[in-house]
């Protein structure tokens, strides 16, 4: 059996008023305690939020959610522009030949390489695949671009949102 002993913190009474109104939130006062009685705790976060899936896997890309692009312009490709958490998986390939391919954010004034590959000789190449996930906001957007000379340059990238802006997880 174990030993019950009672906590005076203004700060946590405050936590578990803003957390659980239904537990005393309301208004009347209530008493924390601790224990040193072991009791397991089931987290059932995520069948309460309506979703049985594991965080994890609801990052994976679907056939009806992935959209893919394949760039081999020297322009800057909107990838996506709406707003909310995205996934991306990206593999590019510079030839012998000069060459730069890029991810960038772009606010509508101002753009930040997020990922850029240079190749400035004319001998060698660069082949890569990399990925990340991005947060857009209104008129912000992900965009891709691949400057080269040399035709059989790429730039492919597939992209898959994850979450809604307020961070709401979407099924693939």
């Amino acid at each position: 059996m174990g030993s019950e002993y009672f906590i005076n913190s203004q700060e946590l009474e405050n936590k578990v008023r803003d957390l659980l109104p239904s537990q005393g939130g309301a208004g009347a006062g209530f008493d924390l305690s601790a224990s040193t009685q072991i009791i397991p705790i089931i987290d059932l976060t995520e069948s309460a939020e309506g979703s049985n899936v594991r965080q994890d896997l609801q990052t994976a890309f679907s056939f009806d959610g992935l959209t893919n692009f394949n760039i081999v312009t020297a322009t800057n490709t909107v990838l996506v522009n709406n707003t909310g958490y995205y996934k991306y998986i990206a593999t590019c390939g510079i030839f012998n030949a000069q060459g730069l391919v890029e991810l960038n954010l772009f606010d509508g004034v101002t753009s930040k390489t997020l990922v850029q590959f240079l190749l400035n000789q004319f001998t060698g190449n660069i082949i890569r695949e990399f990925e990340g996930i991005v947060y857009l906001k209104a008129g912000e957007s992900l965009r891709g671009t691949c400057a080269s000379v040399n035709a059989n340059d790429y730039l492919n990238v597939s992209v898959r949102q994850i979450a809604d802006i307020n961070g709401n997880l979407t099924n693939p």
